[in-house]
Parts: structure tokens; C-alpha cells; sequence
């Protein structure tokens, strides 16, 4: 049997969401529904798309190839859907969003909000290795992401720039200075995001060009939780300016050794971003 278009929607909802359960009760129907699309898909093509396991599915090779090709037709039929329903409903619908840090994502989602109250948007915090592995293989709608890679498939839209600078609180000896070294840092605690961070790639080679070494490394999952241990006095942390809307008893201090702006830029699949949910999205981000 020729595999049809519910199949592939199935399929590839499955990916984006993560599971059986999750894709049906995206799509409205049921779990059963979706596996028997699925077992035809897989019937048809004549080998396994997914592996299933207790942390959920992963894509085999084939499933891969195919993933994102049902990706698209679900990209395509939804434009056309808008086309056949009008551009000005925008009363229903759902954006996945990721990021690598907290700004300026949440100031463009609230904003985004305002407009359009009944789309639900879900945002989610990545490392930098990981936001840019999710945009790449159709996982998100929409990234901000620092120092996103060029793609030819991909739209690229500049955000805004910033330095990357050390946090202490106000009280903090370092609190005066407007600008540290590196080598100032080599007896305290410096918390870093976690590994796979553009954060700890760029700290890393900084370290790396001028011989200086931290040893005292604290690694946290979420910016707010880097603040919260910096007003705790754990440490000083390390990451972009104005990446947090925690102001109060902290301090920003340039970074003499890593004095370079980085780039923040809005990142889709340009058949993604004809459809009027991104693309309201994306002229929300560039007011």
C-alpha cells in the first residue's frame, strides 16, 4: 500500500513531539490511530523509521531521510490550509521556539502574545549545541540563537549584539571595576553554563590564547539559576550581557580577554517561515 499524507503527518509529529501519546493528542485523534499510521508508513517503505524506548523515540537513519521530507509536506499542507482559510484568523495554533539563553526570546514571545493571545507558544532553553542540532533537523519552528551558522536553507534574521561579561553581586570586591582580566578570576568560583554552551566554547579558546587557567568551574543548566547563585555567593558567572532580567544586587563587568560583540539572530526554515504563525513571529522580533 502506497504510503498517503495522514501517514506522514503522523510520522512526523511523532518526531517533533516526542511521542505517540504527545502526537495524537496534538492532531486530535487517538494513540491507536497513530501507531497504525505509523506500522503502514514503516509497512510501506518496508523498514523502521523509529525506535521506540523508555525515554521516548529516536529516528533511525531511514527515518531520518524520511523525517525530514514528511517535515516539509506538514510545512506545505498547513500553507495551504492558511491560503484556503485567510490569512487574518490566527485564532488557534501552536509555535515550538528554543533558545540558548532567556533574551531577547522571552521579550520577542511576550510581545508576540500581546497580538495573538490564543496561540500557544512553547519555548524551550538549550545549550548552543543543541538549539542549532534542533533547527537543523526540524525540530523547533523558530531559534534565537548566538552565532547561528550560515544555511542555505535557513532564513537569518540579526537580533541584536552583545559582549559576554562577569556577574558578581554588588558587594562583590570586583563590583567597582568596569573591566576584569581573566587571570582575575583564577581563585574564584566562575559558573558557566553547561558543556556544549557557546559560553564554554568561547571561555575555553580565550583561556586557551592567553595560558590562563580556571580551576574553580561551577556548571549550571539555566541562566536563572546562574543568577540566583551568584546572589547566593557562590561565585561569579559568566555569560552575555543582558541575558537576564535578574538586575537587583548584581553587577556586569566587561572581560578584557573577550571583548568581541556576538551576534543574536532569529533562525527558521525558509518553508517554515511562509506560514503566517512564524511569520507573525518574526516581524514581532524585528520592531
Amino acid at each position: 500500500m502506497r504510503p498517503n499524507h495522514h501517514q506522514f503527518e503522523a510520522f512526523a509529529y511523532v518526531v517533533r513531539e516526542g511521542s505517540f501519546s504527545a502526537a495524537a493528542t496534538r492532531l486530535g485523534v487517538t494513540q491507536s490511530t497513530i501507531t497504525q499510521h505509523i506500522a503502514n508508513l514503516e509497512k510501506g517503505i518496508g523498514t523502521p523509521l523509529l525506535l521506540r524506548g523508555r525515554d521516548g523515540v529516536e529516528l533511525t537513519p531511514t527515518g531520518q531521510d524520511f523525517y525530514d521530507l514528511a517535515d516539509r509536506m506538514v510545512a506545505l499542507s498547513a500553507e495551504v490550509t492558511e491560503r484556503l482559510e485567510g490569512f487574518n484568523a490566527m485564532k488557534e495554533g501552536r509555535l515550538k521556539i528554543i533558545g540558548n539563553a532567556p533574551q531577547p526570546a522571552l521579550k520577542i514571545i511576550a510581545r508576540f502574545q500581546r497580538r495573538f493571545p490564543n496561540i500557544r507558544v512553547d519555548f524551550g532553553l538549550y545549550d548552543w549545541t543543541t538549539a542549532k542540532s534542533m533547527i537543523s533537523n526540524r525540530l523547533a519552528d523558530v531559534g534565537l540563537i548566538t552565532d547561528a551558522p550560515k544555511h542555505e536553507n535557513w532564513e537569518n534574521i540579526h537580533i541584536e549584539s552583545a559582549r559576554y561579561v562577569i556577574y558578581c553581586r554588588c558587594d562583590h570586591p570586583f563590583a567597582k571595576r568596569t573591566k576584569i582580566s581573566l587571570s582575575k578570576l583564577e581563585q574564584e568560583t566562575v559558573i558557566i553554563p553547561e558543556k556544549g554552551s557557546l559560553t564554554r566554547r568561547l571561555l575555553d579558546q580565550a583561556c586557551d590564547r592567553y595560558t590562563i587557567s580556571l580551576t574553580r568551574m561551577a556548571t549550571m543548566t539555566t541562566f536563572p539559576l546562574m543568577c540566583e547563585a551568584v546572589l547566593q555567593g557562590i561565585g561569579v558567572a559568566l555569560f552575555l550581557q543582558n541575558s537576564s532580567l535578574i538586575k537587583d544586587d548584581l553587577c556586569e563587568i566587561d572581560i578584557e580577554e573577550m571583548p568581541e560583540a556576538w551576534n543574536t539572530s532569529l533562525i527558521a526554515m525558509k518553508d517554515r517561515t511562509r506560514l503566517k504563525l512564524v511569520s507573525e513571529f518574526i516581524n514581532a522580533a524585528i520592531e
